[in-house]
């Protein structure tokens, strides 16, 4: 089997980790079947598509909806890489998941609206899957309704009208969509488990996310959650995407 690829934006070398070992558990990817590039130590080398199985895409705390000039550098270098790659990616509906971080750069790559409306705070919510989430290939190994992890500043508004809605919640409408057949992305984190939600809970404290004062209860709602199916979606999307 050809690899697959996670490429990554966190600076703080403990989440990095913690997410490249939950990427590679959930997907069942063993080692050598899943490599990493941490695109904030430097520039993406020229990837040759053909290589890979599929390109995973991990979340962080940039906001692809804030002004560019107020970007820092290395957020902005990131975005340029990332919009001529998947400049590559949509052309060839090549196989692509995005978490989080991912939703909000492959919907601005799209033409969606991206911005703070439907933030949500960091917790549990409670999925429903669209009919069309419903019979989706990837999204079908979920159930109708589900909880699932979230915890962002920004989201996508309105999806452009060749986008596939596949998921959402009460409070954010836009939590899964597809592009073409095999582009992917999702608002809630598929890769999360409760200690990796209290890690990154302990990393961005200071991020603006919530009152630092309440981590310790956000990680008590976290331990308290039951979060089962989400990361039942990195599997299913390498079964499927997997290529010799």
């Amino acid at each position: 089997m050809k690899p697959f690829l996670l490429l990554a934006t966190r600076e703080d070398d403990e989440a990095a980790d913690n997410e490249f070992a939950a990427f590679a558990h959930f997907t069942g990817l063993s080692d050598g079947a899943l490599h990493r590039i941490r695109l904030e130590r430097g520039a993406l080398p020229h990837l040759d598509l053909d290589d890979w199985s599929g390109i995973l895409l991990g979340g962080g705390p940039f906001q692809s909806s804030d002004q560019r000039a107020a970007k820092p550098a290395v957020q902005r270098r990131i975005e340029t890489d990332l919009h001529r790659l998947l400049d590559d990616v949509v052309a060839r509906d090549y196989p692509f998941f995005g978490a989080c971080y991912g939703i909000g750069t492959l919907g601005a790559h799209q033409g969606a609206v991206v911005d703070r409306l439907y933030g949500e705070p960091v917790g549990s919510v409670r999925i429903e899957l669209t009919d069309a989430g419903c019979t989706d290939p990837v999204f079908g190994v979920l159930p109708a309704r589900f909880a699932a992890f979230v915890g962002h500043k920004e989201a996508v508004r309105t999806l452009p009208s060749h986008a596939v809605r596949l998921a959402g919640s009460a409070t954010c409408p836009v939590q899964g969509f597809r592009v073409g057949s095999h582009v992917y992305a999702t608002q809630f984190h598929p890769e999360l488990d409760i200690e990796g939600l209290c890690l990154r809970i302990e990393t961005y404290r200071l991020f603006g996310y919530f009152d630092p004062a309440e981590a310790e209860s956000l990680k008590a709602m976290a331990r308290a959650s039951s979060v089962q199916h989400p990361t039942k979606l990195l599997r299913r999307f390498v079964e499927v995407h997997a290529r010799t």
